[in-house]
């Protein structure tokens, strides 16, 4: 598949995104259910919860339009949005673009989640992990890692100073509103929310990152210092072979795709921002790994790595994006290419959708719009923007 082909994914996945308005449901939006809710029993039980949301994310049939589940805006999803069009502008400054730009952003803005020391932004649903319940629009260190990288983008291109006040304020939320857990060294990593005191690697790293990319606005030394404690914390670690695990609970002991790139791109930003080089063995050996392991010689992108199925959409969008946050595209475009390729053709629906994940059986053709529409629209942003023959003209 040649590049034009890309663009054709690209433009048809473009035009279904924005006919939708970028809303959609979500794998983990059953709890959103009206049937549900006026079910006290269930809806205040943690076994019925839990159950509840894996029956919505594992089933192929989409039943949310028979119990009540509305097509709601994510924050996280306008977020990757969001960064997606900042890209193309960057490629092409189209008015189209801008507007584009424009209308995300105070969106996002709209949708911050108020009563904590920072700004910052949760889920769109009540969700039931196994390790803690979060009500709706609790405020996350992943979706608000990854709101601070849209606003950041926005405003180089808007100059809004509200964003920039915004930003600012972010920095609040990830070093005073969420719960540190510390090693024998002192090193740390941070919750995934406010209400919780897990020690999930990737939240750790993304509130780190978040802290990086704001050090340019606030040139604060000790954002730097907060973020090497993270770092170090989450790459001591780290396994012989360059993997890690998704967290430390007996439950998160998996070793998966996408959180291992999201691992990678914080490291990269940290040593890139700081200056700070001295994990570039844990990002070398993480990076081998991660190439290594997770991507077949026909270009499915497995989900965990002792196993190829589910091949789940959000981890080959994430490829792209690791292998362009770490500037390693060119030199792995073949690998990229070959991924993109098998996953237009076996993944989008001719309404220029993406399916949620394909299985050897039975595969969940949902389109959600966070977990895979603004994934693939966010990691084509990058594949553009690190192909200037690819540019685009038509969309």
């Amino acid at each position: 598949m040649h590049t034009t082909d890309f663009k054709q994914s690209f433009t048809n996945l473009k035009h279904f995104c924005e006919a939708e308005d970028f809303k959609s449901w979500d794998p983990y939006d059953g709890l959103n259910s009206n049937l549900f809710q006026q079910l006290p029993i269930f809806k205040n039980t943690r076994f019925f919860r839990l159950a509840w949301i894996q029956l919505f994310k594992r089933s192929p049939i989409n039943v949310r339009k028979i119990v009540g589940v509305k097509k709601t805006h994510n924050p996280k999803g306008l977020a990757l949005f969001l960064i997606g069009y900042c890209n193309l502008y960057k490629q092409e400054p189209k008015q189209e673009y801008l507007n584009y730009i424009k209308k995300l952003t105070k969106l996002i803005l709209v949708k911050k989640t108020k009563g904590y020391s920072g700004s910052c932004w949760g889920y769109n649903f009540d969700w039931q992990a196994r390790a803690f319940f979060q009500p709706k629009h609790t405020p996350t260190v992943v979706a608000t890692s990854f709101v601070a990288e849209a606003l950041i983008a926005s405003y180089k291109i808007t100059g809004d100073l509200e964003v920039l006040r915004t930003l600012k304020n972010i920095v609040k939320f990830i070093t005073e509103d969420l719960n540190k857990t510390y090693d024998d060294d002192g090193n740390f990593t941070l919750s995934y929310s406010p209400l919780d005191n897990t020690q999930v690697f990737n939240a750790g790293l993304l509130g780190a990152k978040t802290l990086c990319l704001l050090y340019e606005f606030l040139k604060e030394e000790d954002l730097l210092a907060f973020s090497k404690k993270i770092v170090q914390y989450v790459c001591n670690k780290q396994q012989e072979n360059g993997a890690w695990a998704y967290g430390t609970l007996p439950f998160h002991q998996w070793i998966d795709n996408f959180h291992t790139g999201y691992n990678l791109e914080c490291i990269h930003i940290y040593q890139k921002v700081s200056g700070d080089l001295s994990f570039q063995d844990n990002l070398t050996s993480g990076t081998n790994y991660y190439l290594e392991t997770f991507f077949t010689k026909e270009g499915m992108a497995k989900y965990y790595n002792n196993q190829t199925y589910p091949i789940d959409v959000h981890a080959p969008a994430q490829l792209i994006i690791t292998l362009s946050k770490l500037k390693i595209l060119k030199k792995h475009k073949a690998l990229a290419d070959r991924v993109l390729n098998w996953t237009i053709e076996h993944m989008q629906s001719s309404k220029g959708y993406f399916y949620y994940q394909k299985r050897k059986d039975i595969s969940s053709k949902i389109p959600y719009m966070r977990w895979a529409q603004a994934w693939m629209f966010y990691a084509f942003s990058y594949y553009f923007l690190d192909t200037p023959e690819a540019k685009l003209h038509d969309s």
